[in-house]
């Protein structure tokens, strides 16, 4: 009996079965027991992160400790070469599947502490993508470089050769690296935010709708989307209408009343334009100023405050129209350019 028990034991078929079903089965039961402790853990905190988490890293764990037993028939039952071969395979197979994982965790931890950090701290919403997309570049270069040493790969002459194709490419593709570098800069220093209205030097106006690396998508009043490249954004003078300390914002009426007006009687009438008109704020309050004195007329500004840049045109329409219609109640005349011709003398 101990003799065939032997004998069954030192066949290489039998011990490498003996070895897979022992370690699927350890595999399985410190799946179970990571589930059982760490997951009644994590499901007792108030937030979703960790659960997050702890699902993307149990199927990495359970494939690699299955991997271990392969590892482990590859060096009793293969030849040298065979299971040197076996093991690369393996690790490359096991670094893929951590980088994953990584991946994975890298985006619910920057989406989490993004919603969470104070609105002027490095870590926003709105710069989450930069800083996810720099550890994804650092992780997925990180595993190359695990990669080429598993494999034995010599990285002196493909760091060369990356040096020279990276030249090749900055050039290739240098209008793309702007806007990629003008991105970062936009999602870092934050000079504007999805939902500002913003005036790019140029006139383009209208409401930020979407941030990317590449570009930055724009809807205007005509209800079009202008997609304008970053680098174009990041070298221009560019004007939030909704940013600053407060949210409301002034809007100008210039007009210009004739030689002779009556300036109380003009200041009087401006003010009482805006009353009633449930686009302009109570606070702070419509005011005019007397500007200068024009080549044809007195120059005034009627200054009032809005809530929403979006409305600036329908407010200004409602203003302009409202101040006509009160300078010619009021008999206050809005000059004009005339044009005086004198005649001489007239043909024979």
């Amino acid at each position: 009996m101990h003799t065939e028990l032997r004998a069954w034991i030192s066949d290489p078929v039998w011990r490498a079965a003996i070895v897979l079903v022992v370690t699927v089965v350890v595999a399985f039961v410190v799946r179970w027991m990571i589930h059982a402790v760490i997951g009644s853990l994590v499901r007792r905190t108030a937030s979703n992160l960790d659960d997050e988490i702890f699902a993307a890293t149990r199927r990495p764990l359970l494939v690699t400790l299955i991997m271990v037993g392969l590892y482990w028939v590859a060096l009793d039952s293969l030849e040298p070469r065979v299971a040197h071969l076996t093991r690369n395979v393996l690790s490359t197979v096991a670094v893929v599947l951590w980088l994953v994982a990584a991946l994975q965790v890298s985006s619910l931890t920057f989406k989490a502490l993004g919603h969470r950090s104070a609105a002027k701290g490095l870590l926003q919403a709105r710069t989450v993508p930069a800083y996810d997309m720099l550890v994804k570049v650092t992780l997925l270069a990180l595993s190359i470089y695990v990669v080429f040493l598993v494999w034995d790969i010599d990285l002196t002459a493909w760091l060369a050769s990356a040096g020279i194709a990276g030249i090749a490419v900055g050039f290739a593709a240098k209008d793309t690296l702007a806007n990629l570098f003008a991105g970062l800069f936009i999602m870092a220093d934050a000079p504007y935010k999805v939902g500002d209205y913003i005036v790019i030097e140029g006139g383009l106006r209208g409401k930020v709708t979407h941030i990317g690396m590449r570009s930055t998508r724009i809807l205007t009043r005509d209800d079009v989307e202008i997609t304008v490249p970053n680098s174009v954004i990041g070298n221009s003078q560019i004007i939030n209408e909704d940013g600053g300390p407060f949210v409301h914002q002034r809007v100008r009426v210039p007009v210009s009343v004739a030689y002779g007006s009556d300036i109380d009687r003009v200041r009087e009438v401006l003010l009482a334009c805006p009353r009633g008109m449930e686009l302009v704020r109570a606070a702070p309050e419509p005011r005019v100023r007397f500007r200068e004195f024009g080549e044809s007329g007195l120059a005034f500004e009627l200054l009032v405050w809005i809530d929403n840049a979006e409305m600036r045109g329908a407010l200004l329409d409602e203003l302009n129209s409202a101040v006509y219609k009160a300078f010619a109640g009021a008999g206050i005349e809005i000059p004009y350019n005339k044009l005086d011709v004198y005649v001489k003398q007239l043909p024979r």
